[in-house]
C-alpha cells in the first residue's frame, strides 16, 4: 500500500481538482506510514540529502575538461539504472515509447539486456566509476550460476522468461499503441552476449584500486562465456539488431565472441595461468583468421554485416575499439568511409537501410551516431568528429537527456527514455575528443 502525505488541500488531491499554485506545496508518496514530520520539511530535507549524495558521487568521476555538465549528467542517469537490489542495469526506464511516429516498433526496455549493461559498465569504468561495475558482476556471476548458455536478456530479478503481451486497455505514448510488456528477445539467439560477459569483467582483474580484485576462481567463472564463444562465433544468431524472423553468422557477434576469447588470454597471462592464456591465445588467433576470411568484402575492401555478404551495420564502427583491428587499417577506415556514405544523414547515423520483419527504418539510433563520431576520430577525422558531436549534444532534452532513436529531418526524440545506449555514447565519445585538462587549464 502507498500513502500520499502532502500540504495541499485534501479536497483538491481526493477529487482531482485543479487549484491555484501560488505557494510551495509538497507531495510524500510512500509507504503506508504515519510521516512524523511535516511535509514541507520532511520534503526539504530529502532533498538536500539527495544533492549531497550525488555532488559526493561526481566528486570522485574522472570527467573530461569538456563538456562536463553533459558527461555528469549522463553518468548520474546511467548510475540511476542499476537496480541496487541485485545490480541489474535496466536498458531504459519505459516500455513502448515508439521508434517512429506511428510504427509498431514499440519494446519494452525495462530489464537487464548483457550486452547493453557491458556497455554501461565500460563506460562508467572510464570515468573511475568501478563500483556499479562489481555489482553487475555479482548479477552476472548470480545468473550464470543457475544457466547453461546465457540468453540475452533478463529480469532484475534474474527472470529468464520475459513472455511478451500487448496491454490493450492502455493507449499508448500520444495514442500510439500498442503497449508492450515483457519482451521476446529472451527466446531468441544472440552469440555476442558471452563476449560481452567477458568483456563486462576484464578490468576486474588489472585495477589495482579494487579491494576484492578478479582472481582464479573469477577467472574460472568466466571461462564458460568463453567456452560459448568459441563455440558459437561462427554460427547463426539474431544480432545485436534482434532480428525476429532472419538469422545469420552476423559480423559483429563473431568479433565480440573473438574479444571475448582474446580476453580471457590477457586475463590468463595476468593471473600466471599460462596454459590457459596459450589455449586461448590459439582459438582467438584461430577465430580472427576466419572473421578476416570471411566479413571482408572482396572487392570493396570494407567489412560487411555477415560472412560472406554484402551489407553494412553500423556495429561494424566498434571493430576498432574491440582491438579486432587497429584504426588505421585500411579495411576499417574503408568501412567507416562506406557508412558515411551509406548509413548517415548528416549527424544522424542508421543501425541499417534495409527492410526488417517490420519494414524500413525510419528513426537513426543515437548510439550509432556516437560510434560513428568515434570512428571519425579514431582514424584522424578529429575536427569533423567534434563538430559532430556538438551537433548531437544539441539533441538533447532539456534535462540533458536521450532517447533511443531521432528523427533526421526533425530532430525530434523518439525510442524509450532515457537510453543507457544512447548516453554511453555520449560518455565515450566526450572522453575521446575532450582536450586534455593540462591544455584546457
Amino acid at each position: 500500500m502507498l500513502r500520499a502525505t502532502s500540504d495541499v488541500p485534501l479536497p483538491m488531491l481526493a477529487d482531482e481538482l485543479p487549484f491555484l499554485l501560488d505557494r510551495p506545496m509538497h507531495v510524500v508518496l510512500g509507504p503506508d506510514e504515519t510521516l512524523a514530520e511535516s511535509p514541507a520539511r520532511f520534503a526539504r530535507e530529502a532533498e538536500e540529502a539527495t544533492l549531497a549524495y550525488w555532488h559526493e558521487w561526481v566528486r570522485y568521476l574522472s570527467i573530461p575538461a569538456e563538456w562536463q555538465d553533459a558527461v555528469i549528467r549522463a553518468a548520474i542517469t546511467l548510475k540511476l539504472c542499476q537496480y541496487e537490489g541485485t545490480g541489474a542495469i535496466v536498458a531504459a526506464m519505459t516500455t513502448s515509447i515508439p521508434e517512429a511516429a506511428h510504427t509498431v516498433r514499440n519494446w519494452d526496455y525495462r530489464y537487464c539486456w548483457l550486452r547493453d549493461a557491458a556497455f554501461v559498465v565500460r563506460a562508467l569504468n572510464r570515468l573511475g566509476a568501478t563500483r556499479s561495475m562489481e555489482e553487475y558482476l555479482r548479477y552476472l556471476f548470480n545468473l550464470a550460476a543457475g544457466q547453461g548458455d546465457l540468453g540475452p536478456v533478463y529480469g532484475i530479478h534474474f527472470e529468464r522468461e520475459l513472455h511478451e503481451r500487448e496491454a490493450a486497455h492502455l493507449a499508448g505514448y500520444r495514442g500510439m499503441g500498442p503497449v508492450r510488456i515483457g519482451n521476446d528477445a529472451w527466446r531468441q539467439v544472440q552469440h555476442d552476449v558471452h563476449g560481452s560477459v567477458v568483456l563486462a569483467a576484464t578490468q576486474l582483474f588489472f585495477d589495482r584500486r579494487l579491494v576484492a580484485a578478479g582472481d582464479a576462481a573469477a577467472f574460472a567463472r568466466l571461462e564458460p562465456a568463453g567456452e560459448a564463444a568459441w563455440r558459437l562465433y561462427d554460427q547463426p544468431d539474431a544480432g545485436l539488431w534482434e532480428f525476429r524472423g532472419r538469422a545469420s553468422v552476423h559480423t559483429y557477434s563473431s568479433v565480440t565472441c573473438w574479444a571475448g576469447c582474446a580476453r580471457l588470454a590477457r586475463i590468463a597471462r595476468q593471473l600466471g595461468l599460462d596454459a590457459r592464456a596459450a589455449l586461448w591465445s590459439t582459438r582467438a588467433d584461430a577465430m580472427r583468421a576466419k572473421i578476416l576470411q570471411r566479413a571482408v568484402h572482396p572487392q570493396a575492401g570494407h567489412f560487411v554485416d555477415v560472412f560472406d555478404g554484402d551489407g553494412l551495420d553500423a556495429s561494424l564502427l566498434l571493430l576498432a575499439e574491440l582491438g579486432f583491428v587497429d584504426a588505421a587499417d585500411p579495411r576499417y577506415v574503408a568501412t567507416v568511409e562506406a557508412i558515411g556514405a551509406g548509413l548517415a544523414r548528416g549527424p544522424h547515423v542508421f543501425r541499417y537501410l534495409t527492410p526488417d520483419d517490420f519494414g524500413m527504418p525510419e528513426t537513426s539510433f543515437t548510439i550509432c551516431s556516437f560510434w560513428y563520431v568515434d570512428a571519425l576520430a579514431a582514424i584522424g577525422r578529429r575536427e569533423e568528429a567534434r563538430a559532430l558531436f556538438e551537433t548531437l549534444l544539441a539533441q538533447r532534452n532539456g534535462l540533458g537527456l536521450l532517447s533511443e532513436d531521432i528523427a533526421p529531418q526533425t530532430g525530434e526524440l523518439w525510442g524509450n527514455f532515457p537510453q543507457t545506449y544512447s548516453l554511453v555514447g555520449l560518455i565515450n565519445a566526450a572522453m575521446r575528443l575532450s582536450r586534455s585538462w593540462e591544455e584546457w587549464l
